[in-house]
């Protein structure tokens, strides 16, 4: 029994030194592959995952049980009672009820904006069918031409667009007149259509009584061909007066503060330029027919243009005063 204890302790003894004298590899190959990295993206899904809910609602339980009732499909009771059953829409509660809103009432200067737009169509429907007549006007106007008698014969033979424009005048200087009196604040009534009417009418009769007066004091003096020289310049003018004023009751209608007051500075300017133009030009026409001093031509200028208007208008002012 010793000796084959002994014979095993001898053999573990040679296998421990047989251990020993094996060399160690100093470059151990792993049997994992170096290659192989790990992922620095995780895989995630970008799309969140959420639950895949139904987008179409379920189709409602749907009353039926109303349907017994003996109502006529062709009544308005039936039709009723369907959508006061309605799954889809809540006609049977009461409904909520608001506060209402104030009416708000535009009142602007929408007539005014309707006869600008009146006198623009008129005057492009008169610039279109007598063209020769408004070709002619502008050249006498501005003195084109040498042959001014022939010209003033044949716009003198076609009256009626003479006589639309003459009207055309009057409504378009008695509108500006009424804006004048509204930005001076001396309107003597507070009703802007009737004193649009007043002025249109003040301008009518000044002008129809000037027109009588001048063709009455040409047949008593003899000067017959003088004033109606004189006449016809007058209208000529005032027609011009009445075309060019067009752009400024436009600006003057429908604008304010500064630039209300540049289109009525520019308004007067242009104004008194053509005025002292109508008096050159008068001048030089009535001197060729009759010998008249300036200084005499410049008083009947002053007494006959520029004082009627104010007696005109100072009477409005007591007339209106008075009955107020």
């Amino acid at each position: 029994m010793k000796s084959f204890l002994f014979s095993i302790l001898i053999l573990l003894l040679a296998n421990a030194g047989s251990v020993a004298q094996v060399p160690v590899d100093s470059l151990l190959v792993s049997n994992t592959d170096s290659t192989v990295k790990a992922d620095s993206l995780p895989q995630k899904d970008s799309v969140n995952t959420l639950p895949q809910s139904d987008s179409v609602s379920k189709r409602p339980v749907i009353d039926t049980t109303w349907a017994n009732q003996q109502i006529s499909v062709s009544s308005p009771a039936f039709y009723w009672q369907v959508l006061k059953r309605s799954a889809y829409f809540d006609f049977k509660s009461t409904p909520i009820a608001k506060e209402g809103s104030s009416i708000k009432i535009f009142r602007g200067k929408e007539f005014i904006f309707y006869l600008l737009i009146f006198l623009l169509i008129v005057f492009a429907v008169l610039r279109q069918l007598f063209q020769k007549y408004f070709n002619d006007l502008f050249r006498v106007f501005f003195r084109t031409t040498l042959n001014q008698t022939q010209i003033r014969e044949q716009l003198m033979q076609t009256p009626l667009p003479s006589l639309m424009l003459n009207g055309f005048f009057v409504v378009s200087v008695g509108l500006y007149i009424t804006f004048l009196l509204e930005y001076l604040k001396i309107n003597p009534v507070d009703n802007f259509w009737l004193m649009f009417f007043y002025c249109c009418l003040g301008l009518s009769i000044a002008y129809l009584v000037k027109f009588l007066g001048l063709k009455i004091a040409g047949w008593l003096l003899g000067i017959k061909e003088a004033t109606d020289s004189y006449i016809f310049i007058v209208f000529i003018i005032n027609k011009m007066i009445g075309v060019l004023l067009l752009p400024f009751l436009i600006m003057l209608a429908f604008s304010e503060g500064r630039i209300y007051s540049i289109s009525l500075t520019i308004s007067w300017c242009l104004l008194i330029v053509i005025y002292l133009y109508r008096f050159i030009l008068t001048y030089s026409v009535i001197r060729n027919q009759i010998k008249v001093n300036p200084f005499h031509f410049f008083l009947y200028f002053c007494a006959f243009e520029i004082a009627p208007l104010l007696l005109v208008y100072r009477g409005l002012l007591v007339f209106f005063d008075v009955t107020a």
